[in-house]
């Protein structure tokens, strides 16, 4: 039985971690660019928590998408 935490899956682990939040990254960025406003602007500022619950929502969603296709 293989120990689990050598350095294989480690740094495996750490790749696809940093991997998975550049693309959600830029995800986010190419969706703030898409809308007609600034989605910081309108959730912290102006407290739009329509919005807020929103891009919560596409947020989890993304995760898994993102998770989902690294694990194969």
């Amino acid at each position: 039985m293989k120990n689990i935490l050598d350095a294989q899956h480690l740094v495996g682990a750490v790749v696809y971690s940093a991997l998975g939040a550049a693309v959600f990254f830029g995800w986010f960025v190419i969706f703030d660019k898409l809308t007609p406003y600034d989605l910081w602007q309108e959730v912290v500022v102006k407290q739009n928590r329509a919005l807020a619950t929103v891009m919560a929502g596409l947020s989890v969603a993304m995760g898994m998408i993102i998770a989902a296709s690294m694990l194969g």
